[in-house]
């Protein structure tokens, strides 16, 4: 595939990174049905090579994304002789759980979609110049992308509803503060933080990371704990016949660093 609203690249020292822009900067990287199609497509080719262990989302230009294109998305939605394109907003969600560890590195506003898109990424990471908008209400609508779920796990009730109801703009280090965002940083410094994380967590073995990120989807906000242990014993008891957890214990018996990269998964 061709990327029109999207850049994508490898990073770090062995190329085990990729970074996947948004690259409408002339429209603060407005959304669209496209720009989600391409990067479900580059999230794919992390997925599907065994040389990448984690991907890192950011934006071209002064911002991450502003939200829908208003022209693109909410007109045509007005407009009753427009084709329509079925929701697929499960599809987004499910694709960044099951995916191989996802930061988001927001370098500008965030608002809207821009926002909601990245609440299911396992690691938020704000510039200075970040700030947030769950603009919804604003526009006559209502949060969507499983946001009226995720946003409460990462901040609460209380400050869930208050950025929800209010839709007002919160800055980068006051998002870290209520939850929304994981770490503030240097703008300059922010896709180099982003990637050596990304970096960091890529030198795991995928499978298990990808377990892990599944029992957290599961277990997240799971009340049965009998079902909790249960499912982290069934993933248990396939890591123990993994190939990578016999690597691991070899390379510790061995003392050499364990290599997971090209392993099958």
């Amino acid at each position: 595939m061709d990327y029109e609203t999207i850049k994508f690249e490898q990073a770090g020292a062995d190329g085990a990174v990729g970074v996947l822009t948004l690259n409408r900067p002339e429209k603060m990287n407005a959304w669209t049905y496209d720009m989600r199609d391409e990067l479900l497509h580059a999230m794919d080719r992390v997925n599907n090579d065994p040389n990448m262990g984690a991907m890192v989302i950011t934006g071209a230009g002064r911002g991450f994304c502003a939200g829908a294109d208003i022209g693109a998305m909410f007109k045509s939605k007005l407009d009753e002789d427009a084709p329509k394109r079925p929701s697929t907003s499960g599809t987004w969600v499910k694709a960044v759980r099951q995916a191989k560890p996802i930061i988001a590195a927001v370098n500008g506003a965030c608002i809207g979609v821009g926002l909601t898109q990245i609440l299911p990424c396992d690691y938020i990471i704000a510039s200075e110049k970040a700030k947030f908008s769950c603009a919804f209400v604003k526009m006559g609508v209502v949060t969507e992308l499983a946001s009226s779920h995720y946003l409460i796990q990462r901040m609460g009730w209380g400050n869930a509803s208050e950025v929800a109801l209010t839709a007002r703009m919160i800055l980068g280090e006051e998002a870290v503060q209520l939850g929304l965002a994981d770490r503030l940083v240097t703008h300059d410094n922010l896709v180099t933080e982003a990637v050596a994380l990304a970096e960091t967590m890529a030198q795991n073995p995928s499978r298990q990371l990808r377990m892990v990120k599944e029992l957290f989807t599961q277990n997240g906000s799971e009340a049965d704990l009998d079902v909790i242990l249960q499912r982290e014993f069934d993933a248990l008891e396939l890591a123990y016949k993994s190939p990578e957890h016999k690597e691991a214990v070899n390379a510790f018996m061995e003392k050499r660093k364990p290599n997971f990269r090209k392993m099958a998964e």
